[in-house]
């Protein structure tokens, strides 16, 4: 790890990251633990500030160490995705397939109807999934599309069906 005026990099066993901080924020590293803090802890904007680099450090920290993944499920019939190169194809019951080009960092995996997205950038890796999932969201009267693993989507009933007596 390093620390550099307004940079901090981390190397880990997965790649290595940069945060590049606020003027205003400062971290130092004591005993293998890193301390966080900021020039003036009363104003509003720099405690904001303190907890965000926080935050985006651990993540960092995580990204190089253990990594980040993301999990899509793609239900409906006929909806299929390959890898091709840099990128990923869908067949997603348009006309044509749906070409995602993959930025660097990001790998993918296909296994049936799974699709695994990991990378050591945590807003990189969220940001392709939700990429993904926006081609086709899942629709609450099938339950068709792209979700996330684990997501539940709430399913509304169909039209009613007229009844004999009803005018």
């Amino acid at each position: 790890m390093q620390i550099a005026e307004n940079t901090v990099t981390v190397q880990g066993p997965k790649g290595q990251d940069v945060l590049v901080m606020h003027p205003s924020v400062k971290v130092e590293e004591a005993e293998s633990v890193l301390a966080v803090s900021v020039k003036n802890p009363d104003e509003k904007q720099d405690r904001a500030l303190w907890g965000l680099h926080r935050a985006l450090l651990a993540n960092i920290i995580q990204g190089v160490t253990r990594g980040f993944e993301k999990k899509l499920e793609m239900i409906g019939v006929g909806y299929k995705a390959a890898l091709k190169d840099k990128s990923l194809v869908l067949e997603l019951g348009f006309s044509h397939p749906v070409e995602v080009v993959l930025p660097e960092g990001i790998s993918c995996t296909v296994e049936k109807n799974i699709i695994t997205l990991s990378g050591i950038n945590k807003q990189l890796v969220g940001e392709i999934a939700a990429q993904i999932r926006r081609l086709r969201k899942p629709e609450p009267y099938k339950g068709k599309g792209i979700r996330y693993a684990g997501e539940f989507v709430r399913r509304k009933a169909g039209k009613a069906t007229k009844t004999a007596g009803a005018k």
